[in-house]
């Protein structure tokens, strides 16, 4: 649920991660295991809380507490009955093998970086548990593994990277069990020898974490959390930025800024070329706009407020170029230099501004607008050189790794139907010619993407894509699978559909909705869905479900939605504001207890900047309005429902989707399943092995299948 620096964001839909023990049962077994299988008892007990003169009954809040034998035997009890059902659906095995198939494409490559001439990125080759870190000269140099963590379980992942100026040295976080708490380590690049240097609570989870280099290469800042007292758990409040030098202890590393800045402060870290300068992008809490600091020596300079509402920044030379969206609701670039002067280099124009990258003597920038980006290069004076020739429709801009004074970039770009793929820009001659692609496991060029228009309460229009085979057509009753996000200034933008193509083979339709609350058309689009106004998010995904049956692609019988994390507060919204407009839902690692989520869980303060604090009046008022948990109506018929949880999860409290599930189970008078899935070495879904990712794809299209008629092969 953050943009720029995403602690709180959600992978596309073909990520979420679920291992597939339960598609392996033989039918005759599956199907007496549902039959036999029954919801677990979940009893409600006398709880409440009172805000503002409000009481508000919370009979399943004895669900919180994980270490109860009650609650260790009801999580024991809904896995099995899960599995149970899970196992009897007839589509499994072969929605299972053809996901697998497709999602065994050749070697990816992510999250590219150049450094002192040196390309680093990301890469894995599928069924390869988790990504290795490479290296390579840029651009011609071999490839070679500097960090490979597969010798292991596959549930230790990479949580990121940053190279020293030169690429001398490249710092890496690593975490377990999807549990994102980081340990930095250090690297020797040349030699390939890890040094002894390990860093833990190094942000992760409630705090993005952050590196910067030293000039001299001999050391660098990083984010922190407070030492935890021996034997404590850590608290993952009051990050700081500390200062570690190379082959010191890290217990005496000292705190260089954020020393009583905000309990739920989250900082993004930029270096000049050559570390000569270094920037602070610190944010209080999630989706709100940054405050820009300078170091001056061991001083820091705030040189940028919140006022400016700044969302990213990159250096350009020597000065740093931030994008501002202050009475600019599309965005602005302005240039701060040492001193702290403030400058305009490019006002407001056609498109959303999302990111500044240097290349050559110049820059690029990437915009969007709805559904739809691009990239465009600017000289230093910060006039239009050229549009790249990228394609018009249907991609996303992935990364873009540049330098200054370097006149090659790599562009990272992908749409629904192209997998990842880089391309080296020439930003002398304009040429761009692809250097690396993934090769898909199917032929992707069948599938058509179609543009409709939903139109929200208020007026807003909604756009929403919509892929199917060719030759399919709107009949009306089509399976259709609607997805989107909904806050922290998250664009939908087009992604690789990968497996989710066994969805389409088979007749079935996908559609992504570009609501607000993410930033596709700039700050206004982000604001309109935040806080009191996060009711129009909802609104605008009934919009886009509506427009779905208007075109006749498909009916409420038909129709299932998909949302994760912020996605599936949205799913928990949805279908108790309208549970006879949804056949079906998949809700992962959701928010539905909106009342509590930010009073007692640690990453809910974190969250008050996007949804709005309930310890005010109004915004309580709002909020429990929407709340899903409080909003379920007893004697209802619910439509089907598959949520999924992680034990290990920093970002959304396990709990959440503990006591919707039983307040749903109980108040249903549907025959429909009500499901809850509980991985009990997981997270939210980030650095989830890749048998875990392909594996919950293949539960997801199984639901979906079995609940919307999807016909079988």
């Amino acid at each position: 649920m953050c943009r720029a620096a995403p602690n709180h964001g959600y992978p596309p839909m073909h990520l979420f991660p679920r291992c597939l023990p339960v598609l392996a049962l033989g039918a005759a077994v599956a199907a007496h295991a549902a039959v036999a299988s029954k919801p677990p008892a979940s009893p409600a007990h006398p709880a409440s809380s009172s805000l503002h003169g409000t009481t508000v009954d919370d009979p399943y809040r004895w669900l919180e507490n994980p270490q109860d034998p009650a609650v260790q035997a009801w999580i024991k009890a809904q896995n099995e009955h899960t599995d149970a059902v899970l196992a009897a659906m007839p589509d499994g095995k072969a929605m299972n093998a053809r996901v697998q198939q497709l999602a065994i494409t050749s070697t990816t490559r992510s999250s590219p970086e150049l450094a002192g001439g040196t390309l680093f990125y990301m890469q894995e080759t599928p069924p390869q548990p988790q990504p290795q870190l490479m290296a390579q000269a840029w651009p011609g140099g071999k490839a070679r593994v500097l960090v490979d963590l597969n010798a292991g379980d596959g549930n230790t992942a990479i949580t990121g990277y940053w190279p020293s100026p030169s690429g001398r040295y490249l710092a890496y976080g690593t975490a377990e069990g999807g549990s994102e708490l980081t340990t930095l380590h250090v690297l020797d690049v040349a030699t390939g020898k890890v040094m002894g240097d390990a860093l833990p609570y190094a942000g992760g989870g409630t705090t993005p974490q952050g590196v910067a280099w030293d000039a001299d290469e001999h050391g660098f800042t990083y984010v922190r959390f407070p030492l935890p007292p021996a034997g404590d758990e850590v608290r993952q409040f009051d990050a700081t930025l500390v200062h570690h030098a190379l082959g010191q202890d890290g217990a005496g590393d000292s705190v260089v800024f954020g020393q009583g800045y905000s309990k739920v402060a989250e900082y993004r870290l930029l270096s000049s070329p050559g570390a000569t300068q270094l920037a602070v992008l610190a944010n209080i809490g999630d989706g709100g706009p940054a405050e820009v600091y300078l170091r001056e020596g061991t001083h820091w300079n705030k040189v940028l407020g919140a006022d400016a509402n700044v969302r990213s920044a990159a250096w350009v030379g020597q000065r740093l170029f931030v994008t501002s969206f202050a009475d600019a609701p599309r965005g602005k670039l302005l240039a701060v230099d040492a001193q702290g002067h403030v400058a305009t280099v490019l006002a407001q124009r056609a498109g959303a501004l999302q990111d500044v990258v240097p290349i050559a003597e110049g820059f690029l920038v990437t915009r969007s607008w709805g559904p739809d980006g691009w990239v465009e290069q600017y000289d230093q004076r910060g006039s239009l050189v050229r549009r790249l020739p990228l394609p018009q429709q249907g991609i996303g801009i992935e990364g873009i790794a540049g330098e200054q004074g370097q006149r090659h970039a790599l562009i990272a770009y992908g749409g629904w139907t192209l997998p990842a793929r880089w391309a080296d820009y020439d930003a002398k001659t304009g040429n761009l010619h692809t250097v690396f692609q993934v090769t898909p496991a199917a032929d992707y060029g069948k599938v058509e993407m179609h543009r409709i228009d939903g139109v929200s309460k208020d007026g807003t229009k909604i756009p929403v894509t919509v892929l199917s085979l060719r030759g399919i057509t709107p009949n009306g009753r089509r399976p259709a699978i609607l997805y989107s996000y909904g806050g922290f200034d998250i664009p939908i933008v087009p992604h690789f559909i990968g497996p989710e193509l066994a969805w389409l083979e088979r007749g079935g339709v996908l559609a992504f909705a570009n609501i607000r609350g993410g930033n596709e058309d700039g700050q206004d689009w982000h604001a309109q869905g935040q806080k009191l106004h996060k009711q129009n998010v909802f609104d605008d995904f009934h919009a886009a479900a509506l427009a779905l049956f208007d075109t006749h692609w498909t009916d409420r019988e038909h129709l299932g939605i998909l949302g994760g994390s912020n996605g599936g507060l949205l799913m928990g919204a949805s279908l108790v504001q309208h549970p006879g407009d949804y056949r079906a839902v998949v809700s992962m690692v959701g928010i539905y207890d909106m009342i509590r989520h930010e009073t007692d869980f640690a990453n809910g303060a974190y969250n008050v900047s996007e949804y709005g604090s309930v310890s005010d009046p109004a915004q309580f008022k709002a909020t429990l309005a929407y709340s899903p948990l409080q909003n379920v109506k007893p004697r209802t018929a619910y439509p089907a429902v598959l949520m999924t949880t992680g034990a290990n999860d920093p970002r959304v409290a396990p709990w959440q989707s503990r006591k919707f599930t039983a307040a749903l189970q109980n108040a249903t008078t549907s025959d429909q399943p009500i499901l809850l899935l509980t991985r009990m070495n997981a997270g939210h879904g980030i650095g989830a092995p890749f048998s875990q990712r392909v594996g919950n794809t293949a539960i997801m299209l199984t639901f979906f299948a079995q609940e919307l008629g999807l016909p079988q092969q």
